[in-house]
């Protein structure tokens, strides 16, 4: 089954156009949803988590107090690569099954950090969502209540916007109003339906 990589910086609309993709009856599997899943009270991860950062990165009813561990990680190299050791083969393995489980034209998986963590091999093609970051900067602070400093920092620790567009076969401008996005998406639909054509005879 043809495979498609969504990425996108933070705040450039990826949920929006995944949304978009489902209601065209493209089954996505979301990372960040499964990110979720894998750190619930009954999965081993989380107690690895507390073993590693302590029990303060727990809230009252025993769930991942998801910013208590970012505040930990986020300047912390080393730490965020522990956390990233125990959470990404997790992530990746449930995604993989999910995946082989899939009977459809083509797939999308939305991986927000997929250049980051180098899975741009697991796809056979890269879309990205684009916007400048001038509006990645508003739509953060607007979203979150970050100030733009913080807004700034959270862009530098991820993978440019030339680096993104770079390794992109695909581009969605979502750089204007939220009515732009669907005929992109419609557009993108009918290319990668003929695209699993193709790749389904081969």
């Amino acid at each position: 089954m043809l495979t498609i990589g969504l990425t996108g910086g933070i705040g450039c609309g990826k949920s929006a156009v995944s949304d978009l993709f489902e209601q065209l009856g493209v089954p996505v599997i979301d990372a960040d949803k499964v990110a979720r899943e894998v750190v619930t009270p009954d999965q081993p991860a989380l107690a690895l988590i507390v073993d590693r950062f302590g029990s303060g990165v727990l809230q009252a009813d025993g769930t991942l107090d998801r910013s208590a561990l970012r505040l930990i990680v986020f300047d912390d190299p080393q730490a965020r690569a522990e956390l990233e050791s125990i959470l990404h083969p997790r992530i990746r393995q449930r995604m993989r099954q999910r995946l082989g489980a899939l009977r459809a034209p083509y797939s999308i998986l939305s991986i927000p950090l997929l250049l980051e963590t180098r899975q741009t091999d697991s796809v056979d093609r890269v879309l990205v969502v684009d916007c400048t970051e001038a509006v990645q900067i508003a739509r953060v602070c607007l979203r979150d209540h970050a100030t733009e400093e913080q807004a700034q920092a959270i862009l530098a620790a991820q993978s440019s916007r030339a680096e993104k567009l770079k390794a992109a076969d695909d581009v969605i401008d979502n750089s204007g109003p939220w009515e732009l996005l669907h005929p992109q998406v419609e557009a993108l639909h009918r290319f990668y339906l003929e695209q699993a054509d193709s790749y389904n005879e081969d």
